[in-house]
This record gives structure tokens, sequence and C-alpha cells, in this order.
């Protein structure tokens, strides 16, 4: 059924709102990453949906995971005002998807920048051998068992892993700059992984302004030209976790999770 524009911001449930979108913790798991990117892509198609407000508490994660964030952040941004809230702290990876934003907005006391990227790996070779297990390998190709944990790497494997790192250090910096408006040259000169307070930050150009997530609401509410109405946009729980334990199974599926991360190799924009 079809409303006329008067009629319809009459009834409750077709008005014209802002969503605030939750991004919190680690940015890692690709199950959950592709349903937060579900679900901004629902934002941006949402026509009663005139503007998002990204609310932010990480410390970073999976380099790919935050770059995966970042674009969807950025598809939003294309259509209608998206502004980032730093409640605590968007570092690293968090800080990359707070770029991805129309303008940021933190509270003086949080925490933004940590520019920088870490590439971990485990190795395990001594405790295989102190439980008295070998590891036979064949393989094609000269670098196919590269970086398993079962052995050290060779200066050529460190080598290229360096050139690996460099690159997505060069495209973090890049990005940031792009987004930011400021020189590429400056953000190398802040991209040492070091943390900075939002109030120092928004001198250094990384955040607009400070305040509360209430600021960011308005400034959103303002730049879409809209009565201020909220909407929370949060990701739905499984049914057997909300049925048997919200929190047991949540932890569970986390250290589950975390115990396998640690077990690959992996390219994190990471705090």
């Amino acid at each position: 059924m079809n409303f006329p524009d008067d009629r319809a911001q009459q009834l409750p449930w077709l008005r014209n709102r802002i969503a605030v979108f939750e991004l919190h913790g680690a940015i890692a798991g690709g199950s959950r990453c592709a349903q937060q990117v579900r679900l901004l892509h629902a934002l941006r198609e949402d026509k009663r949906i005139r503007g998002v407000v990204l609310d932010i508490d990480s410390p970073g994660g999976s380099a790919a995971l935050s770059d995966h964030l970042h674009r969807a952040v950025r598809s939003v941004a294309d259509r209608k005002p998206v502004v980032a809230h730093v409640r605590s702290a968007a570092l690293s990876g968090g800080y990359l998807v707070a770029c991805a934003a129309t303008r940021i907005v933190a509270l003086p006391t949080g925490m933004v920048g940590s520019i920088g990227v870490i590439i971990a790996r485990p190795i395990v070779r001594d405790l295989l051998e102190r439980i008295g297990v070998q590891m036979y390998v064949s393989r094609v190709g000269e670098n196919k068992d590269m970086l398993q944990p079962w052995r050290e790497p060779t200066p050529e494997e460190d080598r290229k892993l360096a050139g690996l790192r460099d690159e997505y250090y060069d495209w973090f910096i890049e990005t940031v700059a792009a987004r930011r408006n400021l020189e590429p040259a400056r953000v190398r000169e802040l991209a040492t992984g070091e943390i900075f307070t939002a109030n120092r930050g928004q001198t250094l150009g990384l955040v607009d302004d400070l305040g509360d997530i209430d600021t960011a609401v308005d400034m959103v509410t303002e730049m879409a030209k809209v009565p201020r109405a909220v909407t929370y946009a949060r990701l739905r729980r499984p049914l057997l976790e909300r049925l048997l334990s919200p929190v047991g199974s949540a932890a569970a599926d986390r250290l589950i999770g975390e115990i396998e991360s640690r077990l690959q190799v992996r390219a994190e924009f990471r705090s």
C-alpha cells in the first residue's frame, strides 16, 4: 500500500530516521564481518534511513576485513551522510573504518591512530619436537609452504614477508591521506603505530570534531535535514545463542575463533 509523503510521516514505522550502527570489539571473524557489511548495504538502500552514525569502539583487527568494512561504509557515505563517533577507541583498522565516514566525532579522551601493520605467524617447531611430531612435506612450488608454523622462515621468505607488510602499510597511508585530505608524507609521519587522544588527534587532522554520540546524531540530523529520530541497527543473534546461553555461547565462539586465528598467518591493522 502506498501512502502520500505527509501521511507516511505520520506513521511511526515509515518516518525518516537516523540509524546508529555499532562497531564494537576487534574486527575479526569473516562471518560476522559479512553480516555487518550486509547490514550496512541494507542501511544504504533503505530510503527511510536518511543518515548513519557509526559508533566505533575497536582496536582494529584483520587488514582484509577492515578494508571490507571501510568500503561498505564508503558506499553508504556516497548516498547519505555518515558520521563516525569514537566512543573509546578507533585504532588501526578501527580508525581505517572511521575514515570512510563523512566526518569523525570523538570524545576528547577517546583514542585514535595506531596507523601501522602487523603480520604475525606462530612457530611451533620446538613444541612439535617435544611431543615427538615430525612434519613430512611434499610440495610443488618453491614458496608453497612459506610461512608454515612448523619451521623458521628462510631469509628469502623474510624479505617477501617484508614486501607484503610494506604493501599493506603504503595502502593504509594512502587511504587515510585521501579520506582525511592530508598529504601522504604527513600521514607517514603519524603512521608509527602511535596512539593519540582524540583531543590531540583533532589538531593533527585525524578527527574533525570533539563530542559525544549525541553530538554525532545531531550532526547527521542536520546534514540529512530530517527531524531527530534514531533507530539502532544491530545484527540478529543466532536463535540457538538467544535460547541457550547468550553470554557463554558468544564467548565460546569468540574463543574458538581467536584460537583458530592464532594458528594462521595473518595481516592485521590492530593496536
